[in-house]
C-alpha cells in the first residue's frame, strides 16, 4: 500500500482550474457595491478591483470607514448611509456584504429581493435558525449567484489535499484537529469614537442599547453582533474538516472557554470544542493570547498517515507502524508529499466574478456555508448553556 501511494503521488494531480466563463462577454466589466467598508470590506473590495471589477457604490454607518473606502475606489463612486438605498441603485451586478454577523441575514435577503448577486463574508449566520431561513431564501431565487467568503474552497492546494484523501492516502481517519493561534490584543476601548457613527443603523436587528464605543470597535466580542471566533474562524476550519472527510454537520458538540485579558468582552478568546461525527472526532481550539504555531492549522490523522494543512500549504507524513516497535530513524514518520499555498485567497473572488458571468454555481454556495457553521453554532450553545448539544435527530 505504501509503495502504491508513493507511486500515485509521483504521478501528480491536476490542480483545479478557475477559468473565467464568457456568458456576459469576457470584456464586459462587472460592477459591484460594498455594504460594510471596515477593514475586511475594504480589503476584499481592493481584490475585486485588482481582478477587473468596478466598485460603483459604497455603504457604511461610520463616516471614517466610508471615507477610507471612497479613497480606495474609482472617482464617481456613490456613497450611502442606508444599504436599501445602495440596493436600489441601477447598474450593480453584485454586492459585497462585509458587515458584522448580525446584519448578514437581513442584508442578504434584501439583496436577493433587489435582484442582486451577492458575495457575503462568513460566517453565514447568527444561529442555526437564521441559516435555515437564508438557505430557503436563496432557493427561492435560483437565478441569483450567492457566494459565501470561505476562500479555502477556491485554494488549489486544498483541492489537491482533498483528492489525496479520496484516493486513500491516509486510510481511515479517526481524529481531526483544527486550531488557530494569534496573539491578539483586543481593542476594548470605550473612549469616544472620532467621526460620526449611526448607532441605530449599526444595531439593525440587534437589541436596542445605548452606544458603548467598545461594542463597535470590537463587535465580535459581544453575543448581540456575532458568534465570536467560534463561528468566525471556525467556519473556515470546520468547512475544510467536513469537505475533506465527506461529511455534513456534526452529531454533537461540547465546549469549554475563557475570557482572558479582555475585560468587558462576553465571548471567549480562548476555547476548545469537540465535535462528534459518525466515523471520527474533531477538535477546534483557539487561543488569542499566543503566537505559538502561529495562525491556522488542520491535522487529519489516519491509520496510514497524517496530513497537515496550514497557511504554508499541505504536508503528508507516512505512518511508521506500531508504537510497540523500537523508535529508530527508520521508524520515524517520513514526509511523502508537500505543496505550498500559492493562492492567498484571491481565487475565491475570481470564482465569484466567473460565476457572475457564467451563472454557474460558485465554489461556496449557501448550503455549504450553513453546514460549515452548524457545528460552531452548536458549540456556542454548549459553552453558554454548559451542556452537550446534539443535532436534531442525532
Amino acid at each position: 500500500m505504501k509503495t502504491s501511494r508513493r507511486t500515485f503521488l509521483a504521478g501528480g494531480l491536476a490542480a483545479p482550474a478557475f477559468v473565467p466563463a464568457a456568458a456576459r462577454g469576457a470584456n464586459d466589466r462587472i460592477t459591484y457595491g460594498v455594504i460594510g467598508t471596515g477593514n475586511r470590506g475594504r480589503g476584499v473590495s481592493r481584490t475585486f478591483q485588482r481582478l477587473g471589477a468596478q466598485c460603483v457604490a459604497l455603504c457604511d454607518v461610520y463616516d471614517r470607514h466610508l471615507e477610507m473606502a471612497k479613497a480606495d475606489s474609482p472617482k464617481g463612486v456613490k456613497t450611502y448611509l442606508d444599504y436599501h438605498d445602495l440596493l436600489a441603485q441601477d447598474g450593480i451586478d453584485f454586492v459585497l456584504i462585509a458587515t458584522p454577523d448580525h446584519q448578514h441575514r437581513p442584508m442578504l435577503l434584501a439583496a436577493l429581493e433587489a435582484g442582486k448577486d451577492a458575495y457575503q463574508e462568513k460566517p453565514l449566520s447568527m444561529s442555526l435558525e437564521e441559516s435555515r431561513v437564508m438557505v430557503e431564501a436563496v432557493k427561492k431565487h435560483p437565478d441569483r449567484v450567492v457566494q459565501i467568503g470561505m476562500q479555502r474552497r477556491s485554494m488549489p492546494f486544498i483541492h489537491r489535499a482533498r483528492r489525496l484523501i479520496e484516493e486513500g492516502i491516509l486510510g481511515r481517519i479517526s481524529m481531526v484537529q483544527a486550531r488557530w493561534n494569534w496573539h491578539f490584543d483586543l481593542p476594548l476601548d470605550n473612549d469616544p469614537l472620532p467621526g460620526k457613527l449611526d448607532w441605530e443603523r449599526f444595531l439593525g436587528p440587534a437589541p436596542r442599547r445605548p452606544l458603548e464605543p467598545m461594542r463597535y470597535r470590537w463587535w465580535r466580542g459581544f453575543w448581540d453582533y456575532s458568534g465570536g471566533n467560534m463561528t468566525d474562524q471556525g467556519t473556515h476550519l470546520m468547512d475544510v474538516v467536513q469537505w475533506l472527510t465527506g461529511t455534513g454537520a456534526p452529531r454533537s458538540a461540547v465546549c469549554q472557554g475563557k475570557i482572558i485579558d479582555a475585560p468587558g468582552a462576553e465571548v471567549p478568546n480562548v476555547f476548545s470544542a469537540v465535535f462528534e461525527y459518525e466515523d471520527f472526532i474533531a477538535t477546534w481550539t483557539l487561543d488569542y493570547r499566543t503566537n505559538h504555531d502561529y495562525d491556522w492549522a488542520i491535522t487529519f490523522i489516519g491509520e496510514l498517515g497524517t496530513m497537515i494543512l496550514d497557511r504554508t500549504g499541505c504536508r503528508v507524513y507516512d505512518d511508521p507502524g506500531s508504537s510497540r516497535a523500537p523508535w529508530t530513524e527508520k521508524k520515524r514518520p517520513a514526509l511523502i508529499f508537500q505543496e505550498a499555498d500559492r493562492d492567498r485567497g484571491t481565487g475565491h473572488m475570481q470564482n465569484m466574478l466567473d460565476c457572475v458571468r457564467s451563472r454557474k454555481r460558485p465554489n461556496c454556495p449557501i448550503e455549504v456555508a450553513a453546514a460549515a457553521v452548524a457545528g460552531p453554532h452548536m458549540a456556542n450553545i454548549a459553552y453558554r448553556e454548559n451542556r452537550r448539544v446534539a443535532a436534531k435527530g442525532a
